[in-house]
């Protein structure tokens, strides 16, 4: 780690103040990577508080806090239990509108710091959180946490990073992607750039495409408060998938310190566009009536709490270009969407094929393609090799391996980078903006009906028309 690149917190974290503590997001996801993280014992003499509206009690806090660290106590360390006890006997509930002056600064000025504040909010409620704030009344050394989508468009982007700036440095605003776990980044990076075979040919000499899909067999599950105003590009393509693909095309940073790895990220990022016009590169759907993991589910338009005049999308492709000389000419289709038929979380990259091929061989049906999934991570390369009783037939072999993983849940690391004051699995504040600059040209085109919004059944495999194996057309 390049010391140099970590931000000067005045000291470890002391306190971690949720926003939003009734929500959703906390009880499903932070608390539980907290518990997992506190268990290990990698977070001592942490503090916990959190703050909500008033119809979350303290009472309610409390109970949402022991029951999800009661469950993590079975696999704890004995250090890491004695941390879930104590942190869940002393945590503290306010109740508090965040948005109004004064307010949050008066709790912060009541719990002792370096403060960690982590804004488990929609992205509205915090952008408003932030402009109640008054430069200088923070606590020194309080970091900002904020969630994915960070605004919902480029000027709302710039807005928001401005307004975060004025109250604290950009060293100590953590904008998480849980997706990028730590563990998931340094296996691409470690595959990329530490092997031979590997590193020379991620290039558009060999490359015919690369495609990322993060399809989900899950539904909407009552998230329509958040994902009928974000929709699958907003919520997975614009933050995660165009995270992924700049790991994937990046070129080899110096070192792998924060500042060495964020700047060519940035750097692959802005070189980034829509491949075309977006209504001849970009695909959008919602899923109708069907059954999905056994279970009835209603057509999107019909769930709880959707507004069928948004015209959300719940699944999206897109098709990128990278303008350097590494990648030109490559296609990059980036694809999410929820409700669809096989759960499916990978980069695929296809390569083209060899120059030449003696005459005689046969057999050869798909190219070379190298498979990186992601939660598990694993690795498969597909290959072609001489048939057993035929050797002028060649056929598919898959070579398979499973990559480094972590003990700690996606927010558990997420958390101990925020704690240790490590901003390596943050976004930095250009490069929100330039993700947000990519997908801009595709969500005003959709905005004006430039692109059909078509339909697919619940537990399908998408849209009819659509390439039912997963892999777009190039």
């Amino acid at each position: 780690m390049d010391m140099e690149s970590v931000p000067d917190t005045g000291s470890q974290v002391r306190t971690l103040l949720v926003l939003g503590a009734s929500g959703d997001l906390t009880g499903r996801l932070l608390l539980p990577g907290l518990a997992r993280l506190l268990a290990s014992g990698r977070a001592p003499g942490l503090m916990l508080a959190g703050a909500g509206s008033a119809d979350f009690t303290p009472a309610d806090w409390h109970q949402r806090v022991d029951t999800v660290f009661a469950s993590a106590k079975s696999g704890a360390t004995p250090q890491g239990s004695s941390e879930l006890d104590r942190i869940a006997a002393n945590t503290s509930y306010s109740s508090l509108d965040v948005t109004a002056p004064g307010e949050l600064s008066r709790l912060l000025a009541t719990l002792p710091g370096p403060i960690a504040v982590y804004f488990a909010l929609p992205p509205a409620v915090s952008q408003r959180a932030c402009e109640a704030l008054v430069p200088g009344e923070l606590p020194e050394g309080t970091l900002f946490v904020m969630e994915k989508p960070f605004g919902s468009d480029a000027v709302s982007a710039r807005a928001l990073n401005q307004t975060l700036v004025r109250l604290v440095p950009e060293a100590n605003i953590h904008r998480v992607d849980h997706f990028l776990g730590k563990g998931t980044v340094f296996n691409i990076l470690g595959l990329r750039f530490a092997n031979r075979i590997l590193e020379p040919v991620f290039s558009a000499d060999h490359v015919a495409k690369m495609e990322i899909f993060y399809d989900e067999d899950l539904a909407l599950e009552d998230r329509a408060g958040y994902y009928d105003h974000a929709g699958a590009l907003r919520d997975m393509i614009q933050s995660h998938l165009l995270q992924i693909l700049a790991l994937l095309t990046m070129n080899a940073p110096a070192t792998l310190g924060e500042r060495d790895v964020r700047d060519h990220l940035g750097s692959v990022l802005r070189a980034t566009s829509v491949a075309g016009t977006p209504a001849d590169s970009s695909r959008r759907a919602r899923y109708a009536a069907g059954t999905s993991q056994g279970r009835q589910v209603p057509d999107y338009a019909s769930e709880r709490g959707v507004d069928p005049a948004r015209g959300t999308e719940t699944l999206a492709e897109v098709t990128l270009k990278v303008n350097n000389s590494r990648w030109a000419g490559v296609p990059f289709i980036l694809r999410a969407g929820k409700a669809l038929g096989v759960a499916r979380k990978e980069a695929v990259i296809t390569f083209k094929p060899v120059a030449h091929l003696p005459d005689g061989f046969k057999g050869i049906d798909f190219p070379t393609t190298l498979r990186i999934g992601f939660g598990p991570d694993t690795l498969q390369l597909d290959l072609d090799v001489n048939s057993p009783g035929d050797l002028f037939t060649l056929d598919r072999v898959t070579l398979e391996a499973e990559l480094s993983s972590t003990d700690l849940l996606p927010y558990g690391e997420v958390l101990l980078g925020v704690l240790s004051g490590d901003p390596t699995l943050s976004v930095r504040g250009d490069t929100a903006e330039e993700c947000w600059r990519i997908v801009d040209p595709v969500l005003a085109a959709w905005a004006a009906d430039e692109v059909p919004l078509e339909e697919y059944p619940a537990g399908g495999p998408g849209p009819a028309g659509w390439d039912t194996n997963g892999t777009a057309p190039q």
